[in-house]
């Protein structure tokens, strides 16, 4: 009867974290063509393939970086865009013109867009003061975005090391926002993490994990250069 018990338990256990993990969809199983990506990717270089490209919505910051992204991140977020999970009525735009086969073949370039680099520590270095590794601890950071804030223990979840500060920060700021047509990301497990913070902790958050080695880039198109 304990054993049984148990069994029961664990299952419980089991489905409670299904219901958080990333649910596979048909965009998942494609594979997209990163060359034909480069040539659907006009639309995106105008602000994502100018180095320090700043946007003024919902506040003045810099556009992300996303080169180095792995494509099922990229596929991921153009898709909570479609759907109006992520509130940014340029995305939005975007996304809505974009294809399934479209976007994976944006991902797979995006994947693939990147300056190689040197090998990325194991751990993040240099390491936090101990006020921010409180607040990495408290959110447990480094559960889901890895040790070093740029190996993702899976890869729908983005790359964070290295992104600008100021991104970052109106990112995590926009979790805590509820009841707004035009800005705020639903998200249940980043709203609960993001909302034990105050905005000055989170500008302290997106500061060191700007400041830590990245995989990622803003690779400038020939026809920017």
């Amino acid at each position: 009867m304990r054993t049984l018990h148990a069994t029961i338990l664990a299952l419980s256990a089991f489905a409670a974290l299904a219901a958080f993990a990333p649910v596979a969809s048909a965009q998942d199983a494609k594979a997209g063509n990163a060359k034909e990506g480069e040539a659907k990717a006009a639309m995106c270089i105008g602000c994502h393939g100018i180095p320090y490209y700043q946007a003024s919505f919902p506040e003045v910051h810099k556009v992300p970086m996303i080169s180095g992204q792995s494509a099922k991140y990229i596929a991921s977020a153009l898709g909570a865009y479609k759907k109006g999970e992520r509130k940014h009525p340029t995305m939005r735009a975007i996304a809505d013109s974009l294809s399934d086969k479209d976007v994976a073949d944006l991902a797979a370039f995006y994947e693939s867009h990147t300056v190689p680099g040197k090998p990325l520590p194991a751990k993040a270095e240099p390491e936090p003061s101990t006020q921010v590794a409180e607040l990495l601890k408290k959110a447990n950071c480094a559960s889901c975005h890895g040790d070093n804030f740029s190996k993702p223990i899976d890869p729908s979840y983005p790359k964070i090391a290295g992104q600008h500060a100021d991104y970052l920060y109106v990112a995590l700021k926009s979790y805590q926002v509820n009841n707004n047509a035009h800005v705020g990301r639903a998200n249940p497990i980043m709203a609960g993490m993001a909302n034990q913070y105050k905005h000055a902790e989170l500008k302290q958050l997106a500061n060191y994990l700007a400041s830590l080695p990245s995989e990622l880039q803003t690779v400038a198109q020939p026809r920017l250069r």
